[in-house]
């Protein structure tokens, strides 16, 4: 199986199935001398993990994470860093009414297809535990952008139907951790935190949308013409299990509007060139424009739902089916950090990028 590295200059590549001995990875591209913060790419994870509240998972896993290279008395030495989270609470058996049924929207038919074999224990390689190797690298890439003042903040904007009615310069998003949707509206999260648990008590799933706001992004990230940096950002969140879709500043709202309605126009801050307006999205041409970077990811729901389902083995037959295992109702409050690490990646890369210039 190719395709499980992601970056040019600043690099992942992971490994790992959701059921196997553990997930990992090596990052290369961090800068030496990058100050390593371990508590911080342990909370991270944490805010990921499985079991952290009653509308996720249950599943009991530590996260904890190993490195084992390419850091030296708390510093990157400019080496690959190497590292591995274990798997520890798994249950196989959970998964054995499956092994020949292939569950609807699920990878189980297209796997088995490609390659001829596959995990079917939580999905293998394409289960949403893979994510854990993003997080970590994600994490050390937020570590370096934070020595150059850019921030990434991303946040639960809709569930379902219920969504967030003020754009986010309005809302304060250090509220987002204050509760286990992470929404930073106290009555949308408290809304949305009602509706999934009715969801989860159907046996059923739902999906929903994740905004993130990129604040003092330097001017130039991004290269014409294929290596635009929303296409850039739009692959990476593309590559996250369950996303459906990606729009950045208006997206398709700016279809309703006339040109001289959707422009950003110019005017001089003492030096600097700012847009009196932001639909763009702080990114024009496929290059940043200095302004915050805000994108739109959308989730679907996730498939797994603990319901009897229509489906067909792999001998061709009709049958019903029911999964069994722990999962989640709606993955989105599990899915904020890691698209804030996918695009703390997308960021680093085209930094290093830009210094090939100069």
């Amino acid at each position: 199986m190719s395709a499980n590295s992601f970056g040019t200059l600043f690099k992942l590549t992971s490994f790992g199935e959701s059921h196997g001995k553990a997930v990992g990875g090596v990052i290369e591209g961090v800068l030496p001398n990058t100050v390593i913060d371990e508590d911080f790419i342990q909370n991270e994870l944490d805010r990921r993990r499985p079991g952290q509240s009653s509308i996720t998972t249950p599943r009991n896993e530590e996260d904890k994470v190993q490195f084992l290279s390419g850091i030296f008395e708390g510093k990157a030495t400019g080496t690959p860093i190497g590292f591995v989270i274990w798997n520890k609470d798994q249950r196989s058996n959970d998964y054995g009414n499956i092994a020949d049924v292939y569950r609807p929207s699920h990878a189980d038919y297209t796997y088995q297809s490609k390659y001829g074999i596959r995990d079917y224990r939580g999905g293998g390689r394409s289960s949403a535990r893979e994510t854990i190797a993003r997080v970590v690298a994600g994490a050390i890439a937020k570590l370096m952008l934070q020595q150059q003042g850019i921030t990434i903040q991303a946040f639960t904007s809709k569930v379902g139907s219920i969504q967030l009615s003020k754009e986010y310069q309005q809302l304060d998003l250090a509220n987002t951790e204050s509760n286990i949707v992470r929404c930073p509206d106290t009555e949308t999260a408290n809304e949305m935190i009602t509706y999934i648990d009715t969801i989860r008590k159907n046996k059923d799933s739902v999906g929903g949308v994740i905004s993130c706001v990129i604040k003092n992004a330097p001017v130039g990230l991004g290269d014409p013409v294929f290596n635009k940096l929303h296409a850039t950002l739009g692959q990476a969140m593309l590559s996250i299990n369950a996303v459906k879709g990606f729009d950045y500043g208006l997206g398709f709202g700016a279809t309703d509007l006339l040109g001289s309605q959707h422009n950003d126009e110019f005017y001089m801050d003492g030096d600097r060139v700012r847009t009196k307006t932001n639909r763009s999205g702080g990114i024009q041409g496929g290059i940043s424009n200095g302004e915050d970077i805000y994108f739109n990811v959308a989730f679907k729901p996730i498939a797994t739902i603990l319901m009897e389902q229509n489906t067909v083995n792999k001998d061709g037959e009709e049958i019903k089916s029911t999964t069994h295992g722990r999962h989640d109702p709606c993955v989105l409050p599990r899915a904020v950090p890691i698209v804030e690490a996918m695009a703390a990646m997308t960021i680093a890369d085209h930094i290093l990028v830009n210094k090939m210039y100069k």
